[in-house]
Protein backbone atom coordinates (compact mmCIF):
# COMPACT_ATOMS: atom_id res chain seq x y z
CA UNK A 1 0.00 0.00 0.00
CA UNK A 2 2.84 2.43 0.80
CA UNK A 3 5.49 2.61 -1.91
CA UNK A 4 7.85 5.33 -0.01
CA UNK A 5 9.33 3.46 3.39
CA UNK A 6 8.65 6.47 4.84
CA UNK A 7 5.89 8.89 3.26
CA UNK A 8 5.69 11.57 2.25
CA UNK A 9 7.41 10.73 -0.78
CA UNK A 10 9.37 13.66 -2.49
CA UNK A 11 6.80 15.12 -4.73
CA UNK A 12 4.71 15.74 -1.26
CA UNK A 13 7.74 17.41 0.14
CA UNK A 14 7.69 19.85 -2.93
CA UNK A 15 3.81 20.18 -2.76
CA UNK A 16 4.39 21.13 1.16
CA UNK A 17 6.72 23.69 0.38
CA UNK A 18 4.88 25.18 -2.28
CA UNK A 19 1.81 25.45 -0.03
CA UNK A 20 3.88 27.16 3.03
CA UNK A 21 4.52 29.70 0.70
CA UNK A 22 0.71 30.49 -0.47
CA UNK A 23 -1.36 29.14 2.30
CA UNK A 24 -2.86 30.55 5.50
CA UNK A 25 -0.84 29.40 8.14
CA UNK A 26 -4.16 28.86 10.50
CA UNK A 27 -4.49 25.85 8.65
CA UNK A 28 -3.78 22.48 10.80
CA UNK A 29 -2.20 19.43 9.08
CA UNK A 30 -2.05 16.09 11.05
CA UNK A 31 0.74 14.64 9.06
CA UNK A 32 1.89 16.01 5.91
CA UNK A 33 -0.35 13.87 2.90
CA UNK A 34 -0.85 15.55 -0.17
CA UNK A 35 -4.07 13.85 -1.65
CA UNK A 36 -3.94 13.46 -5.64
CA UNK A 37 -7.27 11.49 -6.14
CA UNK A 38 -10.00 9.03 -4.15
CA UNK A 39 -11.66 6.09 -4.28
CA UNK A 40 -14.33 4.34 -1.47
CA UNK A 41 -12.36 4.49 0.98
CA UNK A 42 -9.33 4.70 -0.46
CA UNK A 43 -7.05 8.05 -0.94
CA UNK A 44 -4.17 8.05 -3.20
CA UNK A 45 -1.19 10.72 -2.47
CA UNK A 46 1.01 12.66 -5.20
CA UNK A 47 3.90 9.69 -4.93
CA UNK A 48 1.42 6.82 -5.68
CA UNK A 49 1.06 5.30 -1.90
CA UNK A 50 -2.24 3.98 -1.62
CA UNK A 51 -4.26 4.56 2.36
CA UNK A 52 -7.24 3.39 3.88
CA UNK A 53 -9.00 6.42 4.73
CA UNK A 54 -10.66 6.93 7.86
CA UNK A 55 -11.03 10.48 8.31
CA UNK A 56 -13.78 10.98 5.05
CA UNK A 57 -12.95 14.59 5.20
CA UNK A 58 -13.65 14.98 8.42
CA UNK A 59 -16.85 12.91 8.33
CA UNK A 60 -17.94 14.47 4.89
CA UNK A 61 -17.68 11.89 2.09
CA UNK A 62 -20.22 9.92 3.77
CA UNK A 63 -20.89 7.42 0.64
CA UNK A 64 -17.18 7.30 0.11
CA UNK A 65 -14.97 8.76 -1.91
CA UNK A 66 -16.18 10.04 -5.96
CA UNK A 67 -18.78 7.43 -5.66
CA UNK A 68 -20.48 6.91 -9.29
CA UNK A 69 -23.86 7.24 -8.15
CA UNK A 70 -23.11 11.14 -6.77
CA UNK A 71 -20.38 11.71 -9.50
CA UNK A 72 -23.07 11.18 -12.64
CA UNK A 73 -25.37 13.66 -11.03
CA UNK A 74 -23.17 15.70 -10.38
CA UNK A 75 -21.95 15.58 -14.40
CA UNK A 76 -25.87 16.15 -15.70
CA UNK A 77 -26.56 18.69 -12.87
CA UNK A 78 -23.56 21.23 -14.21
CA UNK A 79 -24.44 20.51 -17.40
CA UNK A 80 -27.52 21.83 -17.01
CA UNK A 81 -27.38 24.89 -14.34
CA UNK A 82 -24.65 25.36 -11.78
CA UNK A 83 -25.76 28.37 -9.97
CA UNK A 84 -28.78 30.87 -9.90
CA UNK A 85 -28.74 31.77 -6.37
CA UNK A 86 -31.77 30.62 -4.45
CA UNK A 87 -31.89 33.50 -2.36
CA UNK A 88 -33.41 35.17 -5.25
CA UNK A 89 -35.17 32.62 -7.38
CA UNK A 90 -36.67 29.16 -7.30
CA UNK A 91 -34.99 26.12 -8.90
CA UNK A 92 -36.87 22.54 -8.43
CA UNK A 93 -33.23 20.64 -7.11
CA UNK A 94 -33.37 23.03 -3.85
CA UNK A 95 -36.83 22.40 -3.43
CA UNK A 96 -36.63 18.76 -3.86
CA UNK A 97 -34.03 18.94 -1.39
CA UNK A 98 -35.96 20.55 1.36
CA UNK A 99 -38.87 18.42 0.62
CA UNK A 100 -36.73 15.13 1.87
CA UNK A 101 -35.02 17.25 4.81
CA UNK A 102 -38.36 18.18 6.08
CA UNK A 103 -39.37 14.75 6.10
CA UNK A 104 -36.17 12.84 6.84
CA UNK A 105 -35.99 15.07 10.07
CA UNK A 106 -37.16 14.32 13.57
CA UNK A 107 -40.40 14.94 14.28
CA UNK A 108 -43.72 15.09 11.71
CA UNK A 109 -44.04 18.74 12.79
CA UNK A 110 -44.21 20.95 9.67
CA UNK A 111 -40.90 22.40 9.16
CA UNK A 112 -38.91 24.57 6.91
CA UNK A 113 -35.58 24.46 5.21
CA UNK A 114 -32.84 27.29 5.31
CA UNK A 115 -29.64 26.40 3.03
CA UNK A 116 -26.17 27.27 3.78
CA UNK A 117 -23.20 26.61 2.70
CA UNK A 118 -21.15 24.83 5.80
CA UNK A 119 -21.82 23.72 9.47
CA UNK A 120 -20.92 27.06 11.01
CA UNK A 121 -23.33 28.64 8.60
CA UNK A 122 -26.09 26.80 9.89
CA UNK A 123 -25.70 27.34 13.75
CA UNK A 124 -24.93 31.41 12.85
CA UNK A 125 -28.70 31.03 10.82
CA UNK A 126 -29.72 28.95 13.98
CA UNK A 127 -28.46 31.90 16.26
CA UNK A 128 -30.13 34.42 14.06
CA UNK A 129 -33.36 32.82 14.10
CA UNK A 130 -33.31 31.93 17.94
CA UNK A 131 -33.44 35.29 18.79
CA UNK A 132 -35.70 36.44 16.25
CA UNK A 133 -38.41 34.34 16.75
CA UNK A 134 -37.84 34.43 20.51
CA UNK A 135 -36.86 37.74 21.25
CA UNK A 136 -34.32 36.61 24.06
CA UNK A 137 -31.01 37.52 23.77
CA UNK A 138 -29.05 34.78 25.56
CA UNK A 139 -27.54 30.97 24.83
CA UNK A 140 -26.87 27.82 26.63
CA UNK A 141 -23.87 25.68 24.91
CA UNK A 142 -21.23 23.26 26.65
CA UNK A 143 -17.89 23.23 27.05
CA UNK A 144 -16.23 20.83 24.96
CA UNK A 145 -18.48 21.54 22.44
CA UNK A 146 -17.44 23.07 18.90
CA UNK A 147 -19.88 24.85 16.39
CA UNK A 148 -17.67 26.20 14.12
CA UNK A 149 -15.12 29.25 13.69
CA UNK A 150 -17.30 32.33 12.42
CA UNK A 151 -17.54 34.61 15.28
CA UNK A 152 -21.50 33.39 16.32
CA UNK A 153 -20.37 29.77 16.06
CA UNK A 154 -17.29 30.53 17.55
CA UNK A 155 -18.96 31.92 20.83
CA UNK A 156 -20.86 28.83 21.34
CA UNK A 157 -17.84 26.63 21.07
CA UNK A 158 -15.67 25.98 24.32
CA UNK A 159 -13.54 22.30 22.87
CA UNK A 160 -10.04 24.26 22.26
CA UNK A 161 -9.07 27.67 23.52
CA UNK A 162 -6.36 27.84 20.07
CA UNK A 163 -9.68 28.96 18.39
CA UNK A 164 -10.50 31.41 20.37
CA UNK A 165 -7.42 32.88 21.55
CA UNK A 166 -7.23 36.71 20.06
CA UNK A 167 -10.68 36.75 18.66
CA UNK A 168 -12.30 38.22 21.98
CA UNK A 169 -14.60 40.02 22.29
CA UNK A 170 -16.94 37.40 21.44
CA UNK A 171 -20.81 37.75 20.41
CA UNK A 172 -22.73 38.25 24.66
CA UNK A 173 -25.00 36.01 26.24
CA UNK A 174 -23.38 32.73 25.67
CA UNK A 175 -23.03 30.42 29.07
CA UNK A 176 -21.31 27.24 28.97
CA UNK A 177 -22.04 24.29 30.94
CA UNK A 178 -20.61 21.09 31.84
CA UNK A 179 -21.58 18.17 29.23
CA UNK A 180 -21.86 15.03 30.50
CA UNK A 181 -18.63 13.76 29.70
CA UNK A 182 -19.15 10.45 32.12
CA UNK A 183 -15.55 9.15 31.75
CA UNK A 184 -14.14 12.68 33.27
CA UNK A 185 -17.28 13.76 35.10
CA UNK A 186 -17.09 17.83 35.70
CA UNK A 187 -18.71 16.77 39.08
CA UNK A 188 -16.62 13.45 40.38
CA UNK A 189 -20.00 11.84 39.67
CA UNK A 190 -20.79 8.26 38.21
CA UNK A 191 -23.32 8.23 35.46
CA UNK A 192 -24.81 4.88 37.47
CA UNK A 193 -26.38 7.25 40.08
CA UNK A 194 -25.89 10.71 39.50
CA UNK A 195 -29.80 11.07 38.20
CA UNK A 196 -28.49 13.72 35.11
CA UNK A 197 -27.05 16.21 37.55
CA UNK A 198 -25.67 17.61 34.58
CA UNK A 199 -29.11 18.70 33.67
CA UNK A 200 -30.11 19.47 37.31
CA UNK A 201 -27.58 21.97 37.62
CA UNK A 202 -28.77 24.30 34.66
CA UNK A 203 -32.04 24.41 36.63
CA UNK A 204 -31.07 24.40 40.03
CA UNK A 205 -27.58 26.19 39.81
CA UNK A 206 -27.31 28.16 36.75
CA UNK A 207 -30.74 29.42 36.31
CA UNK A 208 -31.19 30.53 40.08
CA UNK A 209 -27.69 32.72 40.06
CA UNK A 210 -27.24 33.70 36.87
CA UNK A 211 -28.97 33.20 33.90
CA UNK A 212 -32.67 33.91 34.21
CA UNK A 213 -34.33 31.45 32.08
CA UNK A 214 -36.93 33.85 30.78
CA UNK A 215 -34.21 35.16 28.76
CA UNK A 216 -32.16 32.13 27.34
CA UNK A 217 -33.27 31.89 23.63
CA UNK A 218 -31.99 28.49 22.53
CA UNK A 219 -30.15 25.65 24.01
CA UNK A 220 -27.33 24.60 21.55
CA UNK A 221 -26.13 20.86 21.75
CA UNK A 222 -24.32 18.58 19.86
CA UNK A 223 -26.26 14.56 20.65
CA UNK A 224 -22.61 13.11 20.66
CA UNK A 225 -19.69 16.08 20.82
CA UNK A 226 -17.17 15.56 17.99
CA UNK A 227 -14.45 17.82 18.12
CA UNK A 228 -13.69 17.84 21.48
CA UNK A 229 -13.19 14.28 22.17
CA UNK A 230 -16.06 12.23 20.76
CA UNK A 231 -18.04 12.52 23.80
CA UNK A 232 -20.98 10.10 23.82
CA UNK A 233 -23.56 10.80 26.59
CA UNK A 234 -25.55 8.21 28.25
CA UNK A 235 -28.88 7.19 27.13
CA UNK A 236 -31.67 9.71 28.30
CA UNK A 237 -29.05 12.94 28.38
CA UNK A 238 -30.13 14.31 25.43
CA UNK A 239 -34.27 13.80 26.42
CA UNK A 240 -33.57 15.03 29.94
CA UNK A 241 -32.31 18.33 28.09
CA UNK A 242 -35.31 18.56 25.93
CA UNK A 243 -37.25 18.44 28.85
CA UNK A 244 -35.27 21.15 30.53
CA UNK A 245 -35.48 23.34 27.33
CA UNK A 246 -39.61 22.58 27.02
CA UNK A 247 -39.93 23.49 30.88
CA UNK A 248 -38.89 27.00 30.44
CA UNK A 249 -39.68 27.57 26.52
CA UNK A 250 -36.25 27.48 25.24
CA UNK A 251 -35.73 26.34 22.06
CA UNK A 252 -33.65 23.04 21.53
CA UNK A 253 -31.27 23.06 18.84
CA UNK A 254 -29.53 20.10 17.79
CA UNK A 255 -26.14 20.48 16.25
CA UNK A 256 -26.23 17.40 14.03
CA UNK A 257 -23.21 18.71 11.73
CA UNK A 258 -20.88 15.75 12.04
CA UNK A 259 -22.82 12.80 13.87
CA UNK A 260 -25.96 13.28 11.23
CA UNK A 261 -26.67 11.76 7.55
CA UNK A 262 -26.34 8.04 8.77
CA UNK A 263 -23.12 8.58 10.71
CA UNK A 264 -24.32 7.31 13.76
CA UNK A 265 -26.41 3.77 12.11
CA UNK A 266 -29.53 6.47 12.33
CA UNK A 267 -29.85 9.58 10.07
CA UNK A 268 -29.56 11.59 13.16
CA UNK A 269 -28.04 10.93 16.20
CA UNK A 270 -30.96 12.51 18.72
CA UNK A 271 -32.85 9.34 17.32
CA UNK A 272 -31.19 7.49 19.74
CA UNK A 273 -33.17 9.52 22.47
CA UNK A 274 -36.32 10.29 20.73
CA UNK A 275 -35.91 14.04 20.86
CA UNK A 276 -37.13 16.33 18.73
CA UNK A 277 -35.73 19.20 18.40
CA UNK A 278 -37.16 22.70 17.31
CA UNK A 279 -33.92 23.14 15.16
CA UNK A 280 -31.38 21.10 13.89
CA UNK A 281 -28.59 22.40 11.57
CA UNK A 282 -26.59 19.76 9.24
CA UNK A 283 -23.99 20.34 7.10
CA UNK A 284 -20.82 17.63 6.43
CA UNK A 285 -21.99 14.32 4.87
CA UNK A 286 -24.92 15.29 3.94
CA UNK A 287 -23.85 15.86 -0.11
CA UNK A 288 -20.79 13.33 -0.03
CA UNK A 289 -18.27 15.90 -0.07
CA UNK A 290 -19.57 18.88 -1.77
CA UNK A 291 -19.98 21.85 0.13
CA UNK A 292 -24.00 22.35 1.69
CA UNK A 293 -25.68 22.70 4.79
CA UNK A 294 -28.96 23.26 6.17
CA UNK A 295 -31.04 24.65 8.85
CA UNK A 296 -33.97 23.14 9.73
CA UNK A 297 -36.36 24.14 11.91
CA UNK A 298 -40.23 23.68 13.09
CA UNK A 299 -42.41 26.53 10.66
CA UNK A 300 -43.91 27.12 14.21
CA UNK A 301 -40.29 28.94 14.63
CA UNK A 302 -39.34 30.01 11.66
CA UNK A 303 -41.34 33.25 11.20
CA UNK A 304 -38.48 35.58 9.71
CA UNK A 305 -39.43 37.71 7.48
CA UNK A 306 -38.12 38.27 3.45
CA UNK A 307 -34.77 39.33 3.80
CA UNK A 308 -34.16 39.12 7.59
CA UNK A 309 -31.45 36.40 6.32
CA UNK A 310 -30.00 35.02 3.19
CA UNK A 311 -27.02 34.10 1.30
CA UNK A 312 -25.26 33.73 -2.16
CA UNK A 313 -24.65 30.10 -2.74
CA UNK A 314 -26.55 28.40 -0.08
CA UNK A 315 -28.22 25.54 -1.67
CA UNK A 316 -26.90 25.69 -4.53
CA UNK A 317 -28.28 23.15 -7.07
CA UNK A 318 -25.15 21.14 -8.13
CA UNK A 319 -24.66 20.05 -4.62
CA UNK A 320 -28.66 19.95 -3.99
CA UNK A 321 -28.60 16.93 -6.89
CA UNK A 322 -25.63 15.82 -4.68
CA UNK A 323 -27.20 15.49 -1.70
CA UNK A 324 -30.72 13.86 -3.04
CA UNK A 325 -28.52 10.76 -4.02
CA UNK A 326 -26.42 10.91 -0.81
CA UNK A 327 -29.76 10.37 0.81
CA UNK A 328 -30.78 7.50 -1.26
CA UNK A 329 -27.67 5.70 -0.72
CA UNK A 330 -27.58 6.35 2.72
CA UNK A 331 -31.81 5.18 2.82
CA UNK A 332 -31.14 1.76 0.77
CA UNK A 333 -28.28 0.46 2.41
CA UNK A 334 -25.26 3.08 3.66
CA UNK A 335 -26.78 3.67 7.56
CA UNK A 336 -27.75 0.45 8.13
CA UNK A 337 -24.11 -0.72 7.02
CA UNK A 338 -22.96 1.88 9.16
CA UNK A 339 -24.61 0.23 12.17
CA UNK A 340 -23.25 -3.12 11.39
CA UNK A 341 -19.92 -2.71 10.59
CA UNK A 342 -19.45 0.22 13.35
CA UNK A 343 -20.54 -2.92 15.59
CA UNK A 344 -17.75 -4.71 14.28
CA UNK A 345 -15.37 -1.90 14.82
CA UNK A 346 -16.38 -1.30 18.33
CA UNK A 347 -16.07 -5.45 19.50
CA UNK A 348 -12.53 -5.87 17.78
CA UNK A 349 -12.05 -2.57 19.46
CA UNK A 350 -12.86 -3.48 23.40
CA UNK A 351 -10.78 -7.00 22.62
CA UNK A 352 -7.76 -4.73 21.73
CA UNK A 353 -8.09 -2.21 24.70
CA UNK A 354 -7.27 -5.68 26.74
CA UNK A 355 -4.17 -5.96 25.12
CA UNK A 356 -3.13 -2.38 25.21
CA UNK A 357 -3.33 -0.50 28.74
CA UNK A 358 -2.52 2.89 26.72
CA UNK A 359 -6.40 2.67 25.71
CA UNK A 360 -8.21 4.36 28.69
CA UNK A 361 -11.94 3.98 26.75
CA UNK A 362 -13.75 3.16 24.04
CA UNK A 363 -17.17 4.95 22.56
CA UNK A 364 -19.07 4.66 19.64
CA UNK A 365 -22.25 4.69 17.67
CA UNK A 366 -22.17 3.34 14.26
CA UNK A 367 -18.93 4.47 12.36
CA UNK A 368 -18.84 7.41 14.58
CA UNK A 369 -15.58 5.82 16.97
CA UNK A 370 -13.25 7.61 19.72
CA UNK A 371 -10.80 5.86 21.48
CA UNK A 372 -9.26 7.61 24.55
CA UNK A 373 -5.64 7.04 25.53
CA UNK A 374 -4.27 7.55 28.96
CA UNK A 375 -1.10 6.49 30.58
CA UNK A 376 -2.54 4.95 32.99
CA UNK A 377 -5.99 4.11 33.51
CA UNK A 378 -6.37 4.12 37.10
CA UNK A 379 -5.74 8.62 37.33
CA UNK A 380 -7.08 8.53 33.25
CA UNK A 381 -4.05 11.07 33.03
CA UNK A 382 -4.23 12.20 29.28
CA UNK A 383 -1.75 10.09 26.59
CA UNK A 384 -1.17 13.21 24.25
CA UNK A 385 2.33 13.04 22.85
CA UNK A 386 0.77 9.21 22.70
CA UNK A 387 -1.83 10.03 20.79
CA UNK A 388 0.22 11.91 18.47
CA UNK A 389 2.64 9.07 17.41
CA UNK A 390 0.13 6.88 16.79
CA UNK A 391 -1.65 8.98 14.48
CA UNK A 392 1.61 9.67 12.55
CA UNK A 393 2.24 5.69 13.17
CA UNK A 394 -0.54 4.51 11.23
CA UNK A 395 -0.12 7.72 8.17
CA UNK A 396 3.39 5.90 7.81
CA UNK A 397 1.64 2.52 7.24
CA UNK A 398 -1.42 3.16 4.80
CA UNK A 399 -4.47 4.37 7.68
CA UNK A 400 -5.48 8.39 7.88
CA UNK A 401 -7.12 8.84 11.14
CA UNK A 402 -7.21 12.12 13.08
CA UNK A 403 -7.36 13.30 16.69
CA UNK A 404 -9.88 14.90 18.57
CA UNK A 405 -10.49 16.82 21.87
CA UNK A 406 -7.06 16.08 23.83
CA UNK A 407 -5.95 12.66 23.69
CA UNK A 408 -8.87 11.04 21.38
CA UNK A 409 -8.48 9.18 18.06
CA UNK A 410 -11.56 9.34 16.26
CA UNK A 411 -12.77 6.91 13.28
CA UNK A 412 -15.10 8.24 11.00
CA UNK A 413 -14.85 5.90 7.44
CA UNK A 414 -16.91 6.59 4.82
CA UNK A 415 -20.27 4.72 5.16
CA UNK A 416 -19.86 1.90 2.67
CA UNK A 417 -16.53 0.89 4.49
CA UNK A 418 -16.59 -3.22 4.53
CA UNK A 419 -15.78 -5.94 7.42
CA UNK A 420 -12.48 -6.71 5.22
CA UNK A 421 -11.28 -3.12 4.99
CA UNK A 422 -12.24 -2.20 9.21
CA UNK A 423 -10.14 -5.02 9.62
CA UNK A 424 -7.32 -4.26 7.39
CA UNK A 425 -7.41 -0.60 9.26
CA UNK A 426 -7.69 -1.79 12.90
CA UNK A 427 -4.39 -4.21 12.48
CA UNK A 428 -2.50 -1.01 11.21
CA UNK A 429 -3.88 0.78 14.37
CA UNK A 430 -2.97 -1.78 16.39
CA UNK A 431 0.20 -1.97 15.00
CA UNK A 432 1.02 1.58 15.41
CA UNK A 433 -0.06 0.99 18.91
CA UNK A 434 2.39 -1.79 19.89
CA UNK A 435 4.77 0.79 18.59
CA UNK A 436 4.32 3.37 21.00
CA UNK A 437 3.72 1.52 23.33
CA UNK A 438 6.97 -0.28 23.45
CA UNK A 439 8.79 3.10 22.54
CA UNK A 440 10.17 2.36 19.16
Amino acid sequence: MINNSYPPGPNAVEWVSRDKSVISQSYTRAYPLVVEKGEGVYIEDVDGNRYLDFTSGIATTSTGHCHPAVVEKIISQSKKLIHMSGTDFYYTSEIKLAEKLVTITPGKQPKKVFFTNSGTESNEAAMKLARYHTKRPLFISFIGGFYGRTMGSLSLSASKEVHRRGFAPFVPGVSHVPYAYCYRCAYGLKADDCDFYCVRWIKEELFRTKVPPEEVAAIFIEPIQGEGGYVFPPDGYLKKMEELAREFNILLVADEIQTGMGRTGRMFACEYDGVIPDIITIAKGIASGLPLGAMVASSSVMTWVPGSHANTFGGNPVACEAALTTIELLENSLIENAAIVGAHILSKLKDMQNRHPVIGDIRGKGLMIGIEFVRERETKERAVKEREKIIAACFRKGLLILGCGQSTIRLMPPLILTTEDANAALAILEDAIDEVERGI
